[in-house]
Parts: C-alpha cells; sequence; structure tokens
C-alpha cells in the first residue's frame, strides 16, 4: 500500500463540464440560519462531494462570494447548484411542490437514526439547523421527519458541518445500494 499521488486521485475526480451533465443525488440541503462562515464553506465542499442537487442557504446564513467561505470550500462554490431564500418557509414551500420531503437533522421527539432511512424517503431536504439552537420551531412545525446521530458520550450533538457530512454521505449509500 501506498499514498496516491495528487495525479493519481485526480484521474478519478469530474471536471466542471462532467458534472454539469451528470445526474445529481436526489438530496436538497437546506441550512437554517448558520452563522459560521467556515461551516457553510465545509458543507459546501462535503456537498460537492456527495453530488447533492441543490444547497439552499436561508436567513442569516452567509453565502457566496465570501472569502471566508470560498477559503473551506475550495472552489466548491462553482460546482453545487445553491440558493439563497430569506425566508426558509418560502423556500420549503417550493420544496415541497415538487414533491421533494423536508428531513430534519435534529434530535426530535420522533426522530430516528440518520441510518434507518430507505429509498422510499427520497427525494428529500436534509434541514440543518444553527450551530447553537439547531432548527427552528417553524421549521420543525412543517417537516415530514426527522434524522438524529446517535452519540454515546457526555456530549449529544456535533458541529453543524461534521453531522451534516455523516448523515449526507449515509443518504448517498442508501440511495447508491441495489
Amino acid at each position: 500500500m501506498r499514498k496516491l499521488t495528487h495525479s493519481e486521485i485526480s484521474k478519478f475526480r469530474y471536471s466542471k463540464e462532467q458534472l454539469i451533465s451528470e445526474p445529481r443525488f436526489p438530496i436538497y440541503v437546506l441550512l437554517d440560519n448558520i452563522r459560521s462562515l467556515y461551516n457553510v464553506g465545509s458543507i459546501f465542499r462535503t456537498s460537492d462531494g456527495a453530488r447533492i442537487s441543490k444547497l439552499i442557504l436561508t436567513g442569516y446564513t452567509p453565502y457566496p462570494p465570501r472569502k471566508e467561505i470560498e477559503k473551506t470550500a475550495l472552489g466548491s462554490i462553482e460546482t453545487v447548484p445553491f440558493e439563497y431564500y430569506k425566508n426558509p418557509l418560502d423556500a420549503i414551500a417550493k420544496l415541497k411542490s415538487d414533491s421533494i420531503k423536508i428531513c430534519l437533522l435534529e434530535h426530535t421527539t420522533e426522530s430516528k437514526p440518520y441510518f434507518t432511512l430507505t429509498k422510499d424517503d427520497f427525494p428529500l431536504c436534509l434541514v440543518v439547523g444553527n450551530e447553537i439552537t439547531g432548527v427552528s420551531k417553524e421549521i420543525i412545525e412543517v417537516a415530514d421527519f426527522a434524522v438524529d446521530i446517535p452519540m454515546f458520550g457526555l456530549k449529544q450533538s456535533l458541529n453543524a458541518a461534521v453531522a451534516y457530512a455523516i448523515t449526507v454521505f449515509e443518504l448517498v449509500k442508501i440511495l447508491k445500494q441495489d
């Protein structure tokens, strides 16, 4: 075993032009008042790797162009389709009109572990909430279901970008199962 070189890794990389025509996974992501520019950049980068359909930034979530976002996004702002809505409920209404289910990444009275979803749960929009307060009450009221990440230590939550990364790649895994 040896570490791959940059040029060897690049052979597996899509070009920007290829990504335009490649089908995207039926995963949409809505950021609800994320405050950290670096979390937003990290979420862009993870969204590129998971080839989601669209990233929707809402409320006071910062959006490109911002150098702090671009620093952690590493060019993925150009490869991830995104939109900004001041009011997240407007975005959710549009998603629901397109038959996209709203799935919270949040501890709720009815949340289930993120790895229990099935292909029948797609297309879906994964909602990632504020780093301190989580998903807003208004969004919880209109959501179809919720998932959480079981925690086994003292803390009961993870950084928003980390929790998103864990969950979105599980969603891709579910979709790729035969």
